[in-house]
Formats: C-alpha cells, structure tokens, sequence
C-alpha cells in the first residue's frame, strides 16, 4: 500500500484516524500497531514475518545488553552479535543475488539460489532497529521492556517503508506520552497535502519525462534531449522522496508524533558536503553516528580520516542498492567530499556563488546519472551524450517535443525545489502578524489554497497509473 493510492487515501486512513481518536487512550498504541502491520503486510503478508523477526531481535537483544551492563566484553559480544544478525537479515533478502551473480562472474563458477524477492523498506526498518540496541548500548536511550513499544517505534506505518529513518531516543517519549491536539492535526494534514502534491503533481511528471528518454539508447540522444532527461530525473528523486517524506511527517503528526525533517532544499547548496547535509538528512547523520564517528571520525591521521569517509560512502552506496552502479555513485560523493576536505571547499569559497552552485548542481547531476542507470555503459553513453561525445546534434525533434510538452512542469518544479514559497509565506505572515483584523481572512484564504491542491492532486490520483516510488526499493 502506498500514501498516493486511493485505497489509502479513500479506506485505510480514514478508517485508521477514526477507530485511533475513538479509541481510549491505553488502546491507541495498539491499534496504531496493528494498522501499521496491516499497511505492510497489504503487499507482502510474507514479509511481515521478516519484520517481526527483525523486531524480535532487536527487541531481545537490547534486554540482555541492559540486564548485562557490569559484564563489559559480555556485552560487546551481545552487541557484536546483534549487528551481524540485524546485517545476515538484510544482505540475505537485499545482496545475495548479487553476491551469487558476481562470484559466478569472477569465478566462472555456476552456483544457483532462488530467486529472492527484497521486502519493502528493509533497509529502513534494520537500521532503525540497530540504532535502537546500540543507543540502549551506548546509554543514549533506555531500554523499552514493552515489545509493543518498540514493534510500533519499528513498524509505524507512516514511516515504514521510506522513512525518514527515525531514532529511538527521537520518540521514545512520545510513544507513551504524545499529545494528540487539534492544531498538531491541522499541521500534519497540511504537510501530508504538500507532500502528496509533491509526488503526483510533480515528481510523476517528472518521472515519466525522465523514464520516456531513459528507455532510449544513449548513443542516440542528442545534447538537448539528454540534459531534459537527467534534469527531469533529478527533479523526480527529490519530489518523490522529499514528498514522501513530507507526507511521513504529516502523517506523524497527525497521531502526535514529531519525526526529524529528512530534507532541506539540497538544490540550493553551494557543495557537495552543504548538499549531504540538506538531503536525506535521517541516512547522513546516521552513517555519521554509528560508522563515521565510531571508526574515528575526524581523530587521527590523515590517512584515517580520509578512509573513514571511504568506507561511509561505499556504504552509503550499498545501502541504496544491490548493484555496482549505486557503489560506484556511492565512492564518488566520498571522493568529492575527500577532495572538498583536502583543497576544494576552499577554491569554492574563493569563487562567486552562483558558480559554486553550478559546480554542485553539475556534480549532482553527474551523480544521478549513474544512480539512475542500470550499467556502466549506459552511464557512461549517457554523460557522453549529455556532453555532445556521441556525435549527435544540440537539438532535434523529440526535444522540442518534450520541451514543450513538459517544459511547463519543469520550470514549476525547479521553482518549487527552491525556498521561495517558504520565503513569500514567512514574509505574509509577518505582515498579517502586525495586522490583526485581516488575520483571519489571510488563514481562510491559506486554507482553501490547500483544499484546492488536495482536489488537483486527489484528480491525479484517481487518473493516474504511473505511481512508482524510487525510494521503495531501498
């Protein structure tokens, strides 16, 4: 089930917000718990058991590291114990197809497994669950006696299946003690509408953009056509996940939760490493507290430290996907954070800021499109297409074709990717702020502008087929 489909918006949430606020207090967490399994096992009843058993794990395995504290290597070894299984999990489902594709590669060997199926958001839920035992480990949250309480920290449904990846220590108060109010509701239904415009207004057609010109042979694009392709692409993966996230917050709220922002309009950064702090911020400071720091972080040699960001990255790259491609995307954001370090943060410094946000926009871009392709090669053509190697024109037909059936939509999304709505509604609200008699018109007027998108967005949701989140596969 996803956030975008009409038997979520039409059946599951009603149904689901209405049986919560009847309920009495003592059995909301329980109904929250029981939704939230429902909601996954919609699409996969199988992989509910993967979720479970991830739960239990996590569960079981943080009691022992509490109740075994003065017992220090006992505890390391718990610990030790608990990372590998929680990894076993996740490259049993997510890697060992590409392991096996591989060895048979290198080795020219034949073995064979089943063809394994990858449970949505499993990399979203493992790490929340280790970040939980090694906080219960490193004291930086207690531990939850209450299995239901960490099922539902793991399982809630609005954050489920693409996060943000939401910390333990973030909510673990909230779990038993939230505040469900009125305006709390307002909020989260109001960023549950932006995000689900996101999604359907903007990053759909934007995707399907991007999927027409991918589905093409690179060698035969020209210039044009390839920059509208990738341009697309990239306005795609950050309304589509950024949306989602939105709505994940939205929805959150909506039952008292407040999770971390995921997103800070990383299209405006200046560099590669302002651009990691803005995007998917939930994963960057994670692989920064439970690897980057743990390894040493800054501490150290030279040596270290630059190997330390080498290993980040080349996780980071794996986390997303089982394929050399994502790897490959992954320790080139490490190489370019290694040279920001070393020398080139400062050189940007030195220059104008419209050109540093060119070079970070041009190193994203560049970025996206190996995250996007299936191969190397079909990177590889593509960025030669894109820089006019391939011998292909600047223009042709089927540019001016998309440009001006999509053109529109491109140059929306651009806008919207920028804070300049946030900007026009900080500046209206501080005049309405000194004038309290038009106050209550300027939030009747803001009001029926979001029932207004919901409308627009609800038509795209009844009419559409083209729904994929990108971000679900990881």
């Amino acid at each position: 089930m996803v956030f975008s489909s009409t038997v979520f918006l039409f059946l599951f949430l009603p149904l689901t917000l209405i049986l919560y606020f009847i309920s009495p207090k003592f059995l909301r967490n329980t109904l929250l718990l029981g939704a939230s399994l429902f909601f996954y096992a919609w699409g996969e009843p199988v992989f509910v058991l993967i979720m479970l058993l991830s739960i239990a794990v996590n569960y079981i395995f943080a009691l022992l590291i509490d109740s075994n504290r003065e017992k220090h290597l006992l505890v390391k070894w718990i610990l030790g114990i608990t990372i590998a299984v929680n990894l076993l999990i996740l490259g049993i489902f997510k890697y060992a197809n590409f392991a096996v594709e591989n060895v048979n590669g290198l080795f020219n060997a034949s073995f064979v497994i089943p063809e394994i199926a990858l449970p949505l958001g499993i990399s979203f839920f493992t790490f929340q669950g280790l970040s939980y035992v090694i906080d219960v480990y490193r004291k930086d949250g207690k531990v939850q006696k209450n299995p239901l309480n960490i099922a539902l920290y793991i399982a809630l449904f609005p954050q489920l299946i693409a996060g943000p990846i939401v910390r333990y220590q973030t909510v673990a108060d909230q779990i038993n003690k939230r505040k469900e109010t009125l305006q709390n509701f307002g909020i989260g239904t109001k960023r549950f509408i932006i995000g689900l415009a996101k999604k359907m207004l903007l990053a759909n057609n934007c995707g399907w953009v991007a999927d027409q010109v991918f589905s093409r042979p690179a060698d035969e694009l020209s210039i044009g056509l390839a920059w509208i392709g990738i341009i697309a692409y990239t306005l795609q993966i950050y309304f589509d996940f950024s949306g989602y996230s939105d709505m994940a917050i939205g929805l959150g709220r909506m039952f008292g939760f407040k999770f971390l922002e995921n997103f800070n309009y990383p299209y405006i950064s200046r560099s590669v490493t302002e651009f990691w702090r803005r995007w998917h911020m939930s994963l960057s400071s994670w692989f920064r507290d439970y690897l980057y720091i743990p390894l040493g972080g800054n501490r150290g040699t030279t040596f270290q430290l630059y190997r330390n960001i080498f290993i980040v990255w080349m996780a980071t790259g794996i986390w997303h996907g089982a394929a050399w491609t994502f790897i490959a995307w992954g320790i080139y954001y490490g190489v370019l954070i290694m040279l920001e370090k070393a020398f080139l943060l400062k050189v940007i410094k030195s220059v104008p800021k419209v050109i540093q946000h060119f070079y970070t926009m041009l190193a994203v871009i560049i970025g996206w499109v190996f995250f996007r392709s299936e191969t190397f090669s079909y990177a590889f053509d593509y960025l030669q297409a894109m820089f006019g190697l391939n011998g292909m024109p600047l223009w042709d037909s089927e540019t001016s074709f998309y440009l001006t059936q999509n053109g529109i939509v491109i140059a929306i999304a651009i806008i919207v990717s920028m804070p300049v709505f946030d900007l026009i509604r900080k500046t209206l609200n501080s005049v309405m702020n000194k004038k309290e008699n038009t106050r209550l018109s300027y939030d009747l007027i803001v009001s029926a502008g979001y029932v207004l998108v919901f409308l627009v967005t609800i038509v795209s949701v009844v009419s559409t087929t083209f729904n994929p989140f990108i971000y679900f596969r990881f």
